[in-house]
């Protein structure tokens, strides 16, 4: 089960990846198209996904330890 506290920090984590490596300013839908919506190269994806399965390991060994 996931707690607030927990939901809050992989917010934060997906806001600085996105921020990061996609350039995008929130993850909230803000219900327009031109802002909703991007583009990006193959690159910023799998660099966006690398760093959200790094993200996911260590949290995980993180938990682990506890």
């Amino acid at each position: 089960m996931q707690t607030r506290k927990d939901a809050a920090r992989m917010n934060k984590t997906l806001a600085e990846i996105a921020t990061k490596h996609l350039d995008l300013k929130t993850l909230a839908t803000r219900h327009s198209d031109s802002l909703d919506f991007h583009e990006h190269g193959v690159w910023a994806i799998r660099s966006a996904l690398e760093a959200a399965y790094r993200a996911g390991v260590k949290a995980g060994a993180e938990a682990a330890s506890k």
